[in-house]
């Protein structure tokens, strides 16, 4: 699903134009930014998490060279599902 059906689905399922549904979302992308942004997690209870992991640096190789090159350490985005989200896909 691209983020246009993402608008169209949101619409249909809230009842909002299309145009409130694609302003809805955007705030919620930008919510979640800020917020990873800052430090802090979202907790949607049932959903999930999101959160934002140091990634240490580690040692990987060239694939062209072979030689090993320091890869430097990162601030990564995490999502972890919740048991409702789980146990909805699993059916």
């Amino acid at each position: 699903m691209i983020k246009s059906e993402l608008i169209n689905a949101i619409a249909g399922q809230a009842n909002l134009s299309k145009a409130d549904a694609g302003r809805a979302l955007d705030a919620l992308i930008k919510t979640i930014e800020a917020t990873l942004k800052a430090g802090d997690s979202i907790t949607l209870v049932g959903f999930g998490t999101f959160a934002v992991k140091d990634r240490p640096e580690r040692t990987g190789r060239n694939p062209q060279t072979g030689l090993e090159i320091t890869i430097a350490a990162a601030k990564v985005p995490f999502f972890k599902s919740g048991k409702g989200l789980k146990d909805a896909i699993r059916g």
